[in-house]
């Protein structure tokens, strides 16, 4: 499945307007960056990606198996480590409105790590870039 996005950034610092098919979101840096904090920053993007894929996954998961879960609350923490190249994700996972046993706890947490985001986040990454 290939996605397309489209990011364009005017002369207003780092306020950026991104389109993905009818959908468009802001991206900005927070005030200590030089931004206005209009938005979130390419950071938390990517958390958010990681965050709301396992969500859903989550969600699909516990409706086919028509088990009763009132809401899911994924939280995602990334910490950056550029001079050793590390990323760390400290996803943090909770439900409500249910009384699940360790069995179930269990293969959710196995349905977790199946998230698309998850898979792609721990794969190998190559990026090819062009200019036009």
């Amino acid at each position: 499945m290939a996605v397309t996005v489209k990011a364009s950034l005017g002369k207003e610092k780092y306020y950026t307007e991104v389109i993905a098919g009818e959908n468009t979101l802001i991206t900005d840096e927070p005030a200590d960056k030089g931004g206005g904090n209009k938005g979130f920053n390419p950071f938390e993007i990517l958390a958010t990606s990681l965050a709301s894929c396992t969500a859903a996954t989550l969600r699909m998961y516990i409706d086919r198996k028509e088990w009763e879960v009132e809401k899911i609350n994924v939280e995602v923490e990334l910490e950056n480590f550029p001079l050793t190249k590390r990323a760390i994700f400290k996803r943090n996972i909770s439900f409500e409105g249910t009384h699940l046993d360790e069995e179930q706890r269990k293969r959710l947490h196995a349905i977790a790590d199946a998230c698309p985001v998850h898979k792609m986040l721990t794969n190998d990454i190559e990026i090819l870039t062009q200019f036009s």
